[in-house]
């Protein structure tokens, strides 16, 4: 749902955007390619990684190591890797835990593990729908962005302003991503409360 929504809005603003799966041909990525126009193609994960200028992480949190492992070190190497996927643990069924916290973020251990590509984490905190159209929502409320790369950093702040966002705070280095991921056991909460995921945060100062 993620890699669809956020695919689908930069082909939309003229982007040429590769989606890659674990095989060539995944249905769901085929039907994605069909409904997204000529600017849409799709194949493996190591294919949409070299395809790709910019590499986003959609994938389930758990298995995001094991999927970028399959990208290709070589090439994601000087690329911004935008990491949009939180380390949910559903083994125990709901509410989820997180399989890793407090003084280590998913984030972390994909800069670690991939220590040339230039990671940045945004997006996280939102449902999908709003990650790529902010305006659903009436107000001011803003979006997160944690990295090492201040170069990255602006580039990625360049796409989330074309999607729609006007409030991109900047938390500091990869290691305050611990902070957005923590946040996801509240947002779960308020999901189950509210009986929607169309919400967000403002921070008033």
């Amino acid at each position: 749902m993620v890699g669809a929504a956020i695919g689908g809005r930069l082909a939309s603003l003229g982007h040429q955007v590769k989606m890659g799966s674990r095989h060539a041909g995944n249905e769901k990525a085929l039907e994605w390619v069909k409904k997204n126009g000529t600017n849409a193609t799709e194949g493996a994960f190591a294919d949409a990684a070299a395809f790709g200028e910019i590499v986003f992480n959609c994938t389930s949190g758990g298995a995001s190591l094991e999927a970028l492992k399959q990208a290709g070190a070589q090439n994601l190497k000087g690329k911004v890797l935008i990491d949009i996927a939180n380390p949910l643990d559903m083994s125990k069924g709901m509410p989820p835990t997180l399989s890793v916290c407090n003084n280590d973020s998913l984030g972390e251990q994909i800069q670690r593990q991939f220590p040339e590509a230039k990671v940045v984490k945004t997006l996280n905190t939102l449902t999908c729908s709003l990650m790529v159209n902010p305006s659903l929502l009436k107000g001011e409320h803003d979006v997160f962005m944690s990295g090492n790369d201040p170069g990255a950093k602006a580039q990625v702040s360049d796409i989330l302003k074309g999607f729609g966002w006007k409030n991109v705070i900047d938390l500091g280095d990869i290691t305050t991503a611990r902070g957005t991921e923590m946040f996801l056991p509240l947002w779960i909460r308020l999901y189950g409360a509210l009986q929607t995921p169309n919400f967000n945060v403002h921070i008033a100062r």
